[in-house]
């Protein structure tokens, strides 16, 4: 007789199985990831080429390529480096912050309609926004009243929601109604200040509330955008799997070690920030940070440890794809990208509720 190995027959063949088919699902979420880099890099040459001033796909590639290590000199490269590229790495960024920011609350709340947006942030910045148009009062004055503002006041939403979920208990269904009855809040404020405002003022803060990608973005801008991302993106990583534990209950995330209101107020507060951030900069973009992270979990599933990071790429997709949609068609008119995101968005959104057919969580 053979010795005996101490194994039940068949259990390693079934382990390899479970082992192959997850390496499998794991790769499948990889080559998401992958294939979105590929789609960025490739929208961009193209929105790069988009302007008066003729310069073809390679040309931008080359362009951006010797720009890494020699400053531009030529009309070609001044044009890329300082009109074009600032826009595109600004919508880069913006539908990376927006779309993890969507994945995160969705995460926290539980539920698949939370968003910056719907949680009453962007509503906030545009109050904040509207105040300094129309009556010029702020917290700063010159070139960042505005900017400064809308920030201020997209982070004191989140401070009123946190308030009154540590009052009553950081409980889902809590952070949703607050959000919802602070963006009703802001918005009635903000009508308030368009009704009693001058003609211009009130166009300005329409504009701005529609969302665009031109007018702020400038390297220098870029520069403080990137380095609040790129503190707050790898904190909210590290809660990756705090976040998939709160998707099976409380109760049961409470029973596996972790700290369920400290974890939902961190991660609430860092998506905040990220918004925040963005927001001030490009003014209310919606969808990105509702629809990417649907699409993402509809493909590779809802382990927020590659969710956060392809919903983030793919909201770059999707927003510079916008931004690209809403130059070419009624050229020299720009249309603002928010209006072309909730174009896309709306049908985007209806066709996901209608062809799913199970739970998200």
């Amino acid at each position: 007789m053979p010795p005996s190995t101490g194994e039940i027959p068949g259990t390693r063949t079934k382990s390899e199985e479970i082992r192959a088919e997850y390496k499998k699902f794991t790769g499948r979420k990889v080559l998401f990831i992958l294939f979105s880099i590929v789609l960025i890099a490739v929208i961009a040459g193209v929105a790069a080429t988009l302007g008066p001033y003729p310069i073809t796909v390679t040309e931008v590639y080359s362009i951006i390529w010797h720009g890494l290590f020699k400053t531009p000199e030529t009309t070609k490269e001044l044009v890329v480096w300082n009109l074009r590229l600032p826009r595109i790495v600004m919508g880069i960024l913006a539908g990376i912050g927006l779309a993890i920011a969507g994945t995160t609350m969705q995460a926290v709340v539980r539920n698949p309609l939370a968003s910056p947006y719907t949680l009453g942030i962007a509503s906030a910045a545009g109050f904040g926004a509207a105040l300094a148009i129309v009556l010029g009062a702020g917290f700063v004055t010159g070139q960042y009243l505005i900017v400064a503002n809308a920030f201020v006041f997209a982070l004191l939403s989140s401070f009123v929601i946190y308030g009154l979920s540590r009052y009553k208990g950081a409980e889902p269904e809590t952070m949703i109604l607050a959000g919802i009855a602070l963006m009703y809040l802001f918005s009635a404020m903000t009508g308030i200040l368009q009704y009693f405002g001058e003609e211009t003022a009130v166009a300005e803060v329409v504009f701005w509330m529609f969302g665009s990608l031109s007018k702020r973005s400038s390297w220098e801008n870029l520069t403080l955008v990137s380095a609040i991302l790129a503190v707050c993106i790898p904190l909210i990583m590290l809660k990756s799997w705090d976040l998939n534990t709160l998707s099976a209950g409380d109760e049961s995330a409470k029973s596996l070690g972790v700290n369920v209101e400290q974890t939902r107020v961190v991660c609430f507060m860092l998506a905040s920030l990220v918004t925040a951030c963005i927001i001030c900069f490009t003014g209310t973009i919606g969808f990105i940070g509702l629809v990417a992270p649907h699409i993402c979990r509809m493909v590779i599933g809802g382990d927020n440890r590659y969710l956060i990071p392809a919903s983030g790429l793919f909201g770059a997709v999707l927003l510079l794809a916008a931004d690209t949609l809403a130059r070419p068609p009624i050229s020299p008119t720009i249309l603002p990208v928010g209006l072309v995101t909730a174009f896309m968005g709306v049908p985007l959104f209806l066709y996901l509720i209608l062809t799913r057919k199970k739970r998200y969580w």
